[in-house]
């Protein structure tokens, strides 16, 4: 009798090991398709919002850059956004970058000349609590950030005649959690301090304030061993832009999927679908209710 429950027991040992092996080489393929993947402004994220952890790098001196592009189709109003990002790591649990946007204008001729040319993006990030810490499984990675934006002519630079500045600070809170067999899912969460409207995509907001963000991502394995991750993100937007009190800006959602053909590169794909503004004010409509992105990024 205690060789059949001996051996029952190795059984069920084995068919529990069989059962989690899959799920955490899912998360150990999540941590790998994040690593090279930078948000449009050029911190590692999901496509908008940061993550907590940071681009590779070893313990000591700076890992190989990642680079990327990232399209926002705005839209008649907005025009085209397209951003040009090296971001690397730097002693493990910090990264640093540089975004450049480039802009071309839209068609609408009443609203359009409100948007001008590109601006630039100086971006830094550090993983103060990495995930596991402290020998607590449960504990989510906890980074913190800055984003300057430079020479920003949007909107409010456009109504006062000048190029402006402004910046966003952030604490984000990431986990991956197997709750669902072969399907780790990503929570991410933060609050940022901010003057900017959009990210700068509509200038600046008349004064610093708070605004959450936050996203949820499925990970699944694809054919030949590629990653395929459905994601949503949410991030509160300052309500009013400087220099044009009336408008009204809402939360922005972005709906996403990012494809990993193989995890032999450090490549990646996101193609989404962005809900930024639409009517914010009595007779402005900016027509940025579901525009195309599209984000490429590369880990060397």
């Amino acid at each position: 009798m205690n060789q059949i429950m001996n051996g029952l027991g190795r059984s069920i040992s084995k068919s529990k090991v069989a059962a989690i092996v899959p799920v955490f080489g899912l998360v150990f393929g999540w941590h790998t398709l994040t690593a090279q993947s930078l948000g449009y402004e050029g911190p590692t994220g999901i496509f908008v919002t940061p993550l907590a952890s940071t681009a590779p790098s070893p313990a000591t001196g700076f890992g190989r850059p990642a680079v990327a592009y990232h399209l926002v189709a705005g839209g008649p109003v907005l025009g085209e956004f397209n951003t040009v990002s090296v971001t690397e790591g730097v002693g493990k649990y910090f990264e640093l970058g540089y975004t450049r946007a480039i802009h071309a204008g839209g068609s609408d001729a009443a609203l359009s000349s409100m948007w001008t040319d590109g601006y630039n993006i100086i971006h830094g990030k550090a993983t103060v609590i990495p995930a596991g810490a402290f020998g607590q499984k449960w504990m989510p990675a906890v980074g913190v950030g800055g984003i300057l934006r430079t020479n920003v002519g949007n909107v409010g630079g456009e109504v006062d005649g000048k190029s402006t500045t402004n910046g966003d600070v952030y604490l984000a809170v990431t986990k991956v959690i197997p709750l669902i067999e072969k399907v780790p899912i990503l929570l991410n969460a933060g609050v940022r301090g901010t003057n900017a409207s959009l990210w700068g995509l509509a200038g600046n907001a008349p004064s610093f304030s708070a605004v959450a963000f936050g996203a949820v991502g499925f990970v699944f394995t694809g054919p030949a061993k590629s990653s395929i991750v459905l994601a949503a993100e949410a991030s509160q937007q300052p309500q009013n832009v400087s220099g044009v009190s009336s408008l009204d800006i809402p939360t922005s959602f972005v709906y996403a999927i990012r494809v990993a053909p193989s995890p032999k590169h450090k490549f990646n794909v996101d193609l989404g679908v962005l809900q930024a503004a639409g009517r914010v004010a009595p007779g402005i409509d900016l027509q940025a209710r579901a525009r195309f992105s599209l984000g490429i990024s590369y880990g060397f």
